[in-house]
């Protein structure tokens, strides 16, 4: 009789989900020595009192904040990003949205990130920044074959204190209608040169001349939409064209702004964040505030920081998509 060595019973395995650890097991969060020095609060005290040697652990807050900050400024793995701000309605915070997002990043991340105004007719893209140039779109496209160098692009772009980069449009109506597919092709092209991040301003139609290369050449839409029942509806009717006519991609992968929330609304906000839940990969709520009300320049410095805290969210989310290969040609 052959004797058998007793076994050993392991455990059932419990979910994966019981083990997945809340906090990145980084040298950063893991060797006190690395914590970052305290800010503020009873642990910025503690660290005080201790001469430095004492660096209390963040708190879910703070380690939020850092994952998110983190996720902001994920590489772009492709060279070059590109995301359309758009909305079927006007006045709903386009041309913010697209400051305060550009602001967030170029803030954040050591790379170039710039941010265009693609507006078939006036865009305000450019009063968003301190001017630094009467240059517009169309004057970069006139000498478009004599840009060969990052200044040479440098030189038709206004930047924000946040190092953001702003290509305005023509403030001339009858001009800036010229503004076509092909024109924005060319401007892409040169913008990937010299950006890795490329922020596209739509104007609010979805038949204009530039809005079908800006879906064609977009990696990732932002999709604006006041918490009202116009701008909803508006907002949902875009998802639909846009499925309708072949970028099913997109919508999957759109991040939905819903813009200047206020702290009481007769509107369900819960039921359009649902909605927009189920088809896009995010919802993002930007609450009311005083200074992006004044519609002039984006200071990230003048927000409040409830609403800062929205637009590094809006920030984190568009970088997830940073590390991803897109499969269509460009």
């Amino acid at each position: 009789m052959t004797e058998t060595s007793p076994r050993i019973q392991s455990s059932p395995s419990a979910p994966a989900e019981q083990f997945q650890e809340t906090v990145p097991l980084t040298a950063e969060h893991l060797l006190i020595n690395r914590r970052p020095e305290p800010t503020g609060g009873w642990r910025r005290l503690i660290w005080q009192l201790s001469g430095g040697k004492i660096i209390p652990a963040e708190s879910a807050t703070e380690v939020e904040r850092r994952t998110l900050i983190a996720q902001a400024q994920t590489p772009v793995a492709s060279g070059h990003h590109r995301i359309a701000v758009m909305s079927l309605k006007g006045g709903v915070g386009k041309t913010t949205t697209t400051a305060a997002l550009g602001n967030t990043l170029a803030s954040l991340r050591g790379d170039r990130v710039i941010a265009i105004d693609a507006n078939p007719d006036r865009g305000t893209l450019g009063i968003k920044v301190k001017s630094e140039t009467a240059a517009t779109i169309r004057t970069l496209l006139a000498e478009a074959p004599h840009i060969v160098r990052y200044a040479d692009a440098r030189a038709f772009t206004s930047q924000s204190t946040a190092r953001l980069e702003v290509l305005a449009s023509d403030t001339d109506p009858a001009v800036s209608e010229a503004f076509n597919a092909e024109d924005y092709r060319t401007v892409a092209g040169l913008i990937e040169r010299y950006y890795s991040i490329c922020i596209t301003d739509c104007g609010t139609g979805l038949l204009h001349g530039a809005m079908g290369a800006t879906l064609e050449l977009a990696d990732q839409i932002v999709l604006v939409s006041l918490v009202a029942v116009d701008g909803a509806s508006s907002a949902a009717a875009t998802l639909d064209w846009l499925t309708a006519h072949g970028y099913a991609d997109l919508v999957k992968n759109a991040i939905v702004v819903l813009n200047a929330v206020e702290p009481k609304s007769d509107v369900d906000v819960e039921l359009l964040e649902r909605h927009f839940g189920s088809r896009c990969r995010t919802v993002i709520r930007v609450p009311y505030d005083p200074h992006l009300k004044e519609g002039a320049e984006v200071d990230l410095a003048r927000l409040r920081p409830t609403t800062r805290g929205a637009y590094l969210r809006l920030a984190a989310a568009a970088g997830q998509a940073f590390g991803q290969r897109p499969d269509r040609g460009k």
